[in-house]
Order: structure tokens, then C-alpha cells, then sequence
């Protein structure tokens, strides 16, 4: 069996999440590469929401999806579709396979069907539903049952899926049972809505997990049933930890907010998630452009990708140092709500503040590797006075560290421009002059500036500080 393909022209791809709980990190990759293939060739990339499982849906994973996508930038084209709002149609497709011949209504029982799951597990082999009411006469149905319908599968040949990640698949059509399309209750499965939905919405390449082969398999079955065309398929392998563990929480499968809210950056996480099993030679840093020109399905391994958050963390700060510090302020404002206190710092953030901050990021993001980090990197603006000291800070304010401040202090005072470079120079002659190592002067001035030990460089702190403020809290320590 050949599958008939829809790949001529411009793509039409789609990103089709269950609203059952966040954007996970596997599905976002997913999503990333369905966008890049549609915009690397002016196609469509169409979002469908699979909520046909009223139980666990809710509308929070449905804002939480659209909220994920729209975090990492990945647009897609029209409204997004309700797979539910589409049940009747999906109805009327089941209506017409049974008018074709190719379903029927069955009415096994639950105690046959657990007979047959008996008999497999007795004879050590996969459990594959032979249902007699295939070939019977509907007429001879019980009363009162409500039936299911199922598929008249094909029961000899095979079931080919050429796949653009996976290769040549072949499923036995005998290992292939006759899947239930409508259950007893009326309501569509998943694999007759899917093939719908896709046929309806014109998608011409369907690309997800590898987890979906199986159904891929069914599925291209029922396109085959009703004549139409078949897309073409590619099926990504999976995420593993590290340590090639199944992706779990403790190794990052958390909801893509999450990494918001860690203060990772959208670009820096595509680039981190592109790299995740599609490769491009051996560049690792590669930009939004670049992805969408040059990714393809036929470059997507097929072994299972490893997480790793030190890579991640390590591409983070590549792109924080390459981003623009009003960029990165407006990132610093919008995860405040998510960090301890960020509603006390968004209550001192006025215009003088904002601009300090400002200020501050050009070395703020010189170490820094999250949004977090630079965040955490200028705690020191919104401290109060006096300034409270951490343990090493206490240490390096000792008496003499403090007497030292107070020789020093007239010198800052007559500063005639408050530079870094000017009060750099300040203090390394007042070290020369006084015989003291530079660290002796420094470091203590860093610890009565900031409150810590560790800081961005203490000339930059003093200049982003300004005049009065940074010379308070000196005179605070000063002996």
C-alpha cells in the first residue's frame, strides 16, 4: 500500500495540543519545529486544540498553552480550532465509512472483549480485538446495547509509512485491529477526529513524536477508507534526560512559563530546542533567521535528544549578552511577579530607578546567565540604608577595613565627576599612596556598597549608585 501524499506547494503544518496541563518542553519543541518548517517555506502553521476529553480539559491549560507559544514567539496563522466544536462533523465521517462499508457498529461485550485479553495474555502474544460483528448480519444486534463503530481495517497486506525522520516504517496489517472510531456513548476517538480535523484543515505535513507511529499507522488507514489524501508524516524522537532517563521533572519537563519564570530568554530556549535533535553541522548558536532558512525535516535524528540545563543555562547567557539592556529590562519587569518581593522591587522601580537599572546591565550581564541572575546581580540598587551585610560582607568590615574607608572618604567626596574610570583612579591612588593592595580598598568598599562580598565591578556599582547615594552608604561603614 502507497500512501498518496500532499506535499505539493507551500506547507500546511499544525501544532495540536491536549489542554490537559501546561506547554511542556517536548510539545514546545514540536511546536518550534511545525513553525519553522511552515516559515522556512511561506507555508501556514495552524494551532487545533484537542479538547474532545471534557473531563480532563479545562480552559487554564488552554490559556496556559497560548500563553507558552506567545512566550516563545511562535505565531501561528488564523483562529485556533476547537476539535470539539468539530464532534458533528467528525460524526458524519463515521456515518459515511459506515455507508461505504468501510466501518461497522459493534456490539462485543465487555465480557467478551475480557475474554479475548485473557486468551492473549494466556497464549503470550498482543492482544489484537477480532470482532465477529465485522461480517454479521446487523439485524441479529441485541436490544438495548448501544454499540460501538469500528473500522473495517484491512486484514492482509501491510500499511506502509514513509516517514521524513524515521525512514521506511511497515506495519502487518494483521497486528493492525479493527480501532474503534465512535464510542458507545456517541463521541469520536482521537485517531478518527485527528485524520479530520488534518483533512478538513488542508495540513499537508503532520510532524510529532515518535510515540504517535502506531496511530499513524491507524490513521493512515482511515484516509485510505475515505479516499483522501494522505500527509506526509515525520516522527521526532523523543526528549530524555541527561542521563538518558525518560524526560521527568526532576530533569526539566516543566511547562514552558516555568522557564519564564527561571528567566530564560524565548530565543536563547528555541535555540536551546532546535539543537534538540535536529542539527545543522556543528553550530550550536543559531539565530531565529538562520533556523528558518535552514531547517528540514530530513536533518532530525532519530536517536532520543538529552536536556541538559547547564547547556541551557550556558546558551541563555550568550544570548543575554547579546541582547539589547532595554530589552532586557522590559524581561526583568515582566518576571518580577514570579521572584520573592518582586512586588516590593516593582513598587521602588520609578523612572530614576528604572533608569539605574539601566545603567547597570551593561556588567550586570557580563556573568549573568538568567534573567534571574542579573536580577539577583542588582539587589544592591533597591537596598535600603544602612545596608545589611551578609557574613563575608561583615568579615571584610573589619576595623581597620573601616578606618580605611574613612581616610578615603574626603577623596570620593572631592570626586569632580562621578565615573567609573575617574573613581577607579581615585582609590588606586589612594592604595598606592597608603602602601595598601588595591583588594584591601576595594573590597571593603564593595561590601559597604552592596552588602556582599561578590558584585559587579565596584567602580561600576559606585557610577550607577551616583553621587549621594554611593557616599551614604560608605559613611554607614566608615569608622
Amino acid at each position: 500500500m502507497t500512501d498518496k501524499s500532499r506535499s505539493a506547494g507551500a506547507p500546511v503544518v499544525r501544532f495540536a495540543p491536549s489542554p490537559t496541563g501546561y506547554l511542556h518542553i517536548g510539545g514546545a519543541r514540536t511546536a518550534l519545529f511545525n513553525w519553522l518548517y511552515a516559515r522556512g517555506r511561506g507555508g501556514k502553521f495552524l494551532l487545533r486544540i484537542e479538547d474532545t476529553d471534557r473531563e480532563r480539559n479545562n480552559e487554564a491549560a488552554i490559556d496556559a498553552i497560548i500563553s507558552g507559544l506567545k512566550w516563545l514567539e511562535l505565531d501561528w496563522d488564523g483562529e485556533p480550532v476547537s476539535q470539539f466544536a468539530r464532534s458533528k462533523r467528525h460524526a458524519q465521517v463515521a456515518e459515511e465509512l459506515l455507508n461505504s462499508g468501510h466501518a461497522y457498529r459493534c456490539y462485543l461485550s465487555p465480557e467478551e472483549l475480557d475474554a479475548m485479553r485473557k486468551a492473549a495474555q494466556e497464549e503470550k502474544r498482543a492482544l489484537t480485538i477480532l470482532s465477529p460483528w465485522r461480517d454479521k448480519d446487523p439485524g441479529e444486534a441485541p436490544e438495548g446495547v448501544k454499540p460501538v463503530i469500528r473500522l473495517k481495517a484491512p486484514r492482509d497486506g501491510e500499511t506502509v509509512i514513509d516517514d521524513q525522520v524515521q525512514g521506511r516504517v511497515v506495519f502487518a496489517n494483521k497486528e493492525l485491529d479493527d480501532l474503534i472510531i465512535v464510542r458507545s456513548d456517541g463521541t469520536p476517538t482521537y485517531n478518527l477526529a485527528v485524520v479530520v480535523d488534518d483533512h478538513d484543515m488542508g495540513i499537508t505535513h503532520v510532524v510529532r513524536g515518535v510515540d504517535h507511529l502506531t496511530n499513524t499507522a491507524r490513521q493512515t488507514q482511515i484516509y485510505n477508507a475515505m479516499g483522501w489524501d494522505v500527509p506526509v508524516f515525520g516522527h521526532v524522537p523523543l526528549i530524555h534526560g541527561p542521563d538518558g532517563a525518560k524526560l521527568s521533572k526532576r530533569h526539566g519537563a516543566l511547562g514552558v512559563e516555568a522557564y519564564k519564570e527561571m528567566g530564560y530568554l524565548p530565543a536563547a530556549l528555541r535555540n536551546y530546542l532546535v539543537r534538540l535533535g535536529w542539527s545543522h553541522g556543528d553550530d550550536e548558536i543559531i539565530s531565529t533567521s538562520q533556523m528558518i532558512d535552514w531547517f528540514d525535516l530530513t536533518n532530525i535524528g532519530r536517536s532520543p535528544a538529552r536536556f541538559d540545563f547547564a547547556k541551557l543555562e550556558d546558551l541563555n547567557g550568550h544570548y543575554i549578552r547579546q541582547t539589547d539592556d532595554l530589552e532586557l529590562l522590559k524581561r526583568i519587569e515582566d518576571i518580577l511577579p514570579y521572584v520573592p518581593d518582586g512586588d516590593k522591587i516593582l513598587e521602588k522601580l520609578d523612572a530614576n530607578m528604572r533608569a539605574k537599572l539601566l545603567a547597570a546591565l551593561p556588567s550586570l550581564k557580563e556573568r549573568a546567565k538568567t534573567i534571574i541572575e542579573l536580577l539577583q546581580g542588582a539587589d544592591y540598587l533597591f537596598a535600603e540604608r544602612p545596608i545589611a551585610l551578609d557574613e563575608k560582607a561583615s568579615k571584610l568590615l573589619d576595623a581597620e577595613a573601616r578606618e580605611r574607608l574613612a581616610t578615603l572618604l574626603p577623596k570620593l567626596e572631592a570626586s569632580e565627576h562621578w565615573l567609573a574610570a575617574d573613581l577607579e583612579q581615585i582609590v588606586r591612588d589612594f592604595a598606592e599612596a597608603t602602601g595598601a593592595k588595591l583588594g584591601k580598598v576595594a573590597q571593603p568598599l564593595r561590601a559597604a556598597l552592596t552588602g556582599k562580598a561578590v558584585s559587579p565591578p565596584v567602580f561600576d556599582v559606585m557610577a550607577v549608585l551616583g553621587r549621594e547615594e554611593a557616599l551614604a552608604r560608605i559613611r554607614d561603614q566608615a569608622a
